[in-house]
């Protein structure tokens, strides 16, 4: 590592500490050469594989404008969007994976919208999935309204698996992000 003051191309660790919920590393430094301290924080940096082969960082940014795109005109709001974002993003990273397919991106992208706006998520479906015909989407309306009535039959204390994009009760820990999902009994 080298000294942001001197260049030198050599420093000596004095403290190790993790940082952002172990998800990055701050290490505190010292320069032999000229004395100064310094502090680095190292992260890992997620991969994304497109179809084309080709790899790009992860970028959380992008999730929200795609999203976006598929919520335009509904009631959802930029916190909205970023809470997902960031949620998509913990469930990619706890798979522990320096490179995803950006399939997986996508999948992981349509359990929380789904709970955040259904006709959102329809839009997004029918792009990701490549919808072509009036019977797709009348299938996934089908598949929309079982999963609704299941989530009524649902013991509403129970919290759901994050981990399961088609889980959408483990949204209503977070009232907010869910307009009209509540966690009091139906």
């Amino acid at each position: 590592m080298y000294c942001p003051y001197c260049r030198y191309p050599d420093s000596r660790v004095i403290d190790s500490r993790t940082a952002e919920d172990g998800a990055a590393i701050r290490r505190r430094r010292s320069c032999p050469e000229c004395g100064r301290r310094f502090t680095t924080q190292e992260t890992v940096i997620l991969m994304v594989a497109k179809r084309s082969g080709v790899t790009e960082p992860f970028n959380r940014d992008k999730i929200v404008r795609g999203v976006r795109r598929a919520c335009q005109g509904r009631p959802v709001t930029d916190d909205q969007l970023a809470i997902l974002a960031q949620r998509v993003e913990e469930v990619i990273r706890s798979r522990g994976l320096g490179e995803v397919p950006s399939q997986e991106v996508g999948l992981a992208i349509l359990g929380p919208l789904r709970a955040l706006d259904e006709v959102a998520y329809l839009r997004f479906a029918s792009v990701y999935r490549g919808f072509e015909s009036l019977a797709d989407f009348e299938a996934e309306i089908s598949a929309l309204r079982a999963a609704r009535e299941q989530a009524g039959r649902d013991d509403a204390g129970d919290a759901g698996d994050p981990d399961d994009p088609d889980d959408r009760r483990w949204l209503a820990a977070d009232p907010a992000l869910v307009p009209g999902w509540s966690t009091a009994p139906r």
